[in-house]
């Protein structure tokens, strides 16, 4: 019973902060599951004609896709199954507001 204890206190800590961003905003539950985003820098993007480009993996995210969230920040952040970093899909990606 106290290892259980034990495990449940050392968990806890990690899930939650999984769930955040690293400026402390959470990330939606139907984009993350505890685990599955990330902060990425602005040059690991790019933003072309039709939609998001993820530079890593080639994978364009149209920008009327609904896997696009606004971050509430001013960076980038992307989810994948997993929290695997070269997935070839995403799950979400939050974009940073650009006022237009």
């Amino acid at each position: 019973m106290k290892l259980l204890v034990v495990v449940t206190l050392i968990a806890q800590p990690c899930i939650v902060s999984a769930h955040e961003a690293p400026t402390g905003w959470r990330y939606g539950w139907e984009c993350c599951s505890n685990q599955d985003c990330r902060q990425l820098a602005s040059s690991e993007v790019e933003e072309g004609p039709v939609g998001y480009r993820i530079r890593l993996t080639g994978e364009i995210i149209p920008y009327s896709d609904a896997r696009i969230k606004l971050s509430k920040d001013e960076f980038f952040h992307q989810c994948t199954p997993g929290g695997v970093i070269d997935a070839i899909r995403s799950i979400c990606l939050y974009v940073p507001d650009r006022g237009y």
